[in-house]
């Protein structure tokens, strides 16, 4: 009998870098280091419908082999894989744990048949504290929390590098895509380095292009072309070394539901503070003042007061970045691991 069964979006032979695909490899590469690449079998759920049959069958040889079974599953995989596993867990009798990628899980089960199903894994583990007490409420009795995690290597407190000139890099580190608010943060810079009457800030933006949003970009890029550039795709267990010489992370996400963004990790790991909009579980993740500043969700106003407040005092985020390393311990994969009780 295998240890373990993981099943969820590898995409197998692309580089893929979304956070779904991230999140599922990095677990998966910490279990095959705890017990043995051999121990732990892979279902790969990418290519949609057309991969679907294969998936489900490979799934159903998981249950056969496999003590216990992982399943990562999104909006539209948990409604394939969440009736499928309560129902092969009856008959095989293996235990299942859900491992939730964001924070929109509360808020889709809500009037929804799947409730009843997911009731009946062993575990269902939640990003943030904010979606156990959603999921409490929905009458759950198996959901723990389990933060994101990712396994990085941090900086040394003698490696950090500390932005002391103008103009400071800010950087997002995210899929290139319009609602993780990319154009806001280029917009609120231009209006500061013309009030200012001088570039005070830089913006960087890392990460993989969204499929359909080519467009848009290529006429960002136009519009604000003295205020940001591409910087291109970073590979996940490159992050640090890209992200340390930036001053802060813009994190102006137009997704209330995110749970812990894997970008957020990073960029404690290379410590630099985080400046972000304050969506639904920002607290779970962002210590205010000690590790990045706050805007109300959706308010552009507020995040140039804030992005003003720094340009007057830059060394505000700066006394921020020996926190940012000391919390970037809390989220590595051998830790949330242990909470699933493999052993």
């Amino acid at each position: 009998m295998k240890k373990a069964a993981v099943i969820g979006h590898f995409g197998f032979g692309k580089e893929l870098l979304n956070g779904q695909t991230i999140k599922t490899k990095v677990f998966t590469e910490e279990l095959d280091r705890c017990f043995g690449e051999s121990e732990v079998l892979k279902v790969d759920t990418h290519g949609g419908v057309g991969s679907l049959v294969l998936a489900l069958w490979r799934t159903i040889l998981c249950f056969c082999k496999c003590e216990n079974i992982l399943i990562f599953p999104a909006h539209n995989g948990i409604r394939v894989f969440g009736p499928l596993c309560a129902f092969l867990k009856s008959i095989f009798h293996r235990k299942v744990h859900y491992v939730v990628i964001g924070g929109w899980l509360p808020g889709f089960l809500k009037g929804r048949e799947l409730v009843r199903s997911l009731k009946k894994l062993d575990g269902i583990y939640v990003e943030t504290y904010t979606m156990k007490t959603q999921m409490d409420e929905l009458g759950f009795t198996n959901v723990s929390v389990m933060p994101n995690f990712k396994n990085l290597t941090s900086l040394m407190e003698e490696d950090l590098v500390y932005s002391q000139t103008e103009p400071y890099q800010m950087c997002t580190f995210s899929r290139v895509m319009k609602e993780k608010g990319i154009e806001t943060a280029a917009e609120v810079i231009r209006l500061i380095n013309r009030e200012k009457g001088r570039k005070v800030f830089q913006l960087i933006v890392f990460g993989q292009m969204e499929p359909g949003q080519e467009q848009w970009f290529e006429e960002l890029k136009k519009e604000y072309t003295d205020e940001m550039s591409y910087g291109g795709v970073i590979p996940y267990d490159k992050s640090v070394e890209a992200l340390k010489f930036c001053y802060a992370l813009l994190f102006p996400t137009e997704f209330y539901t995110e749970g812990i963004p894997g970008t957020i990790l990073d960029a404690y790991a290379a410590g630099i503070p985080v400046i972000a909009s304050k969506w639904e579980s920002f607290s779970d993740v962002v210590e205010e003042g000690i590790t990045g500043l706050g805007y109300t969700f959706g308010d552009k106003d507020e995040l140039k007061e804030l992005l003003d407040k720094v340009a007057m005092n830059p060394e505000l985020l700066n006394s921020m970045k020996i926190h940012c390393l000391e919390r970037a311990a809390d989220f590595s994969p051998r830790k949330m691991i242990e909470k699933l009780k493999l052993w």
